[in-house]
């Protein structure tokens, strides 16, 4: 049987992976120090969702270069499923992060500390910037992988917290109300919680061999039953390989005879519609649905 696979050229988005996460990781040390500096825990905060981001954005790099990885004897889909382990350990440390940042900005509350609005002003500004650029950086691949596409909406996202900062900033600097740090500081953090979740949520699934969520089993289901000549449809498989690429397995029953023309025409339907790059196709010409266990 004919598998097709369909791989991201790294040269094309390679240099976009490597200046972003160049970029932001100096803007999250530089927003570290000036938020220490200026006794502002929202820019603190800030920096840990940008090193939230940061990670994401490399967990979608190593995604699309370990889909150029050869499958060896050992490993015989090669090491992709390793994203979706190195996910579940990143986000425990997110969490970690986050209960710093809880803490800190818990601590800091009713302080008389004097908080320099200027400098949020000013980092927060630059946080638009390159968050923006980053943006930017992955906008025309956005369309044909899911990986950037990710990406983009991170860093969008990031974009849009920089401007909260800056209007907390702004807020201080013209009336000197000091607390509205505190409460962009706990959205920062609460916006951080619902990444985390979702990205926790997310390993677990693919951990445990669910759909991935951008494929629609049922549209598959729908479609295979449509095939001219197929009668049945059982033991339907859709699981996750990486971050970035799926696998089908699934017996088709058939009135009438097949060749191999008739199973790579489904796989490259597989891949142009539903983006799954690694299909396994059983016939059974003129059979009957087996005791496969099915899904509810």
């Amino acid at each position: 049987m004919e598998h097709h696979h369909q791989h991201t050229p790294v040269g094309r988005i390679g240099n976009a992976f490597k200046i972003g996460i160049g970029l932001n990781a100096i803007f999250i040390v530089i927003e570290v120090i000036f938020g220490f500096l200026s006794n502002s825990m929202a820019l603190v905060s800030d920096a840990g969702h940008n090193f939230s981001d940061v990670i994401a954005l490399v967990f979608s790099w190593i995604a699309i270069l370990l889909s150029e990885r050869k499958p060896t004897m050992k490993f015989t889909y090669g090491l992709r499923r390793s994203t979706i382990l190195a996910a579940l350990f990143n986000t425990i440390l997110l969490l970690v992060a986050v209960t710093f940042l809880f803490y800190e900005t818990v601590d800091r509350i009713g302080s008389n500390k004097i908080i320099n609005s200027g400098n949020i002003i000013i980092i927060s500004l630059t946080g638009i910037i390159i968050n923006g650029l980053t943006a930017w950086l992955f906008m025309k691949g956005k369309k044909h992988d899911l990986n950037i596409r990710s990406a983009f909406i991170h860093f969008m996202a990031d974009t849009l917290v920089s401007a909260g900062v800056l209007l907390a900033g702004i807020i201080m600097y013209f009336t000197g109300i000091r607390w509205i740090d505190t409460v962009v500081s706990f959205l920062i953090i609460a916006v951080i919680l619902y990444s985390s979740f979702r990205l926790l949520t997310d390993s677990v699934s693919l951990a445990l061999d669910a759909v991935p969520e951008n494929i629609d089993i049922k549209a598959v289901r729908k479609y295979l039953y449509k095939i001219p000549g197929v009668s049945g449809v059982h033991d339907l498989h859709i699981w996750a390989l990486s971050t970035s690429a799926a696998a089908l397995t699934v017996h088709l029953v058939t009135d009438i005879q097949t060749d191999v023309s008739f199973i790579s025409g489904i796989q490259r339907d597989l891949l142009g519609k539903f983006g799954i790059e690694h299909s396994t196709i059983q016939v059974e010409y003129g059979g009957q649905s087996g005791p496969c266990r099915e899904y509810r």
